[in-house]
């Protein structure tokens, strides 16, 4: 039983006639005939009482009748729903994000938002060694992370360009200074994040390699712990410049340059390659490449190859 059978055994019932149906279905009579005996011969019953003039319904028919109108309004309820979908006026943006990738997003998803209000948006907070695989297993569309995952499985954009940021509270004795020394820092009390990452451990090789102390003396959950513990006058901190650019805009924290660490980190836009991305997740691409065009460095869109 198809669709269009059931479009065309509608038009005979409401029009009381094959030769009319015929008519507004701009078909041959014996044509609308042909898709009423196969209906017929489908469902083992007959659907019009012949005898009659006025081409009534039998009890199957009329059954089949209320049956055939909801099935139709389905269809057209499902066509709607993909129209809207198209036209981004309902639909679902799914992300995932870590506390510090999470920053990059917001201006971004501020951008979305006033263009597609009617986009459900979904940030999940996840550690960012996950994402890949939880990309993989689908439980969102896109990711956001500082490395590069495995170019087979995923394809991954280049969208941000951050740097490390040496961070102290206004009264410290460094605040003063422009630049200082690593050598400079070999007593100063840090305050870390307590989650072991590529970017703590680059740091401490970078002491290791100058022979200089790197004294965590405190360790934190969180970046903005971290961040309003240095801004209370305890130690100090290093933390990407990205989510530390409000507090050095306000003057809570003051960043000092170190000559020996130039760190930078890369981050991606993630997504499986064999994706057949939603609606929204190519309109908030979009976007992403339009803030890189208008914003420049440290925005970017940059497909990686390879």
């Amino acid at each position: 039983m198809e669709l269009s059978q059931l479009e065309t055994f509608l038009a005979v019932a409401e029009e009381h006639s094959f030769s009319r149906a015929a008519v507004r279905m701009r078909r041959t009579q014996p044509a609308i005939s042909q898709v009423i005996r196969k209906l017929e011969e489908e469902t083992g019953e007959i659907l019009f009482d012949r005898s009659a003039r006025d081409g009534a319904l039998t009890s199957a028919g009329q059954l089949l009748q209320g049956y055939a109108l909801r099935l139709l309004a389905l269809r057209r309820e499902a066509d709607s729903a993909l129209r809207e979908l198209r036209s981004l006026e309902r639909g679902q943006l799914t992300l995932a994000a870590n506390e510090y990738t999470c920053l990059y997003l917001l201006p971004l998803l501020d951008a979305f938002r006033r263009l597609h209000p009617h986009i459900d948006v979904t940030v999940q907070r996840s550690l960012a060694s996950r994402i890949p695989e939880e990309l993989a297993l689908r439980a969102f569309e896109l990711g956001v992370v500082s490395f590069r995952p495995d170019a087979q499985r995923f394809r991954s954009i280049a969208v941000y360009s951050d740097t490390l940021a040496f961070v102290v509270h206004p009264g410290h004795r460094f605040a003063a200074q422009s630049r200082v020394s690593i050598a400079d820092l070999g007593e100063e009390s840090f305050v870390a994040h307590n989650v072991s990452s590529p970017l703590r451990r680059q740091v401490i090789e970078t002491f290791d390699r100058h022979r200089r102390p790197l004294n965590i003396h405190v360790e934190m959950p969180t970046i903005e712990a971290i961040k309003r513990f240095v801004a209370m006058g305890n130690g100090v901190a290093l933390l990407p410049r990205l989510t530390v650019q409000r507090e050095l805009n306000t003057g809570e924290l003051i960043a000092v340059t170190v000559d020996e660490l130039h760190v930078r980190r890369l981050l991606r836009l993630v997504h499986r390659k064999d994706a057949t991305l939603s609606h929204a997740a190519g309109a908030f691409l979009r976007i992403v490449r339009a803030q890189a065009r208008s914003q420049g460095a440290p925005f970017a869109f940059q497909v990686e190859r390879g």
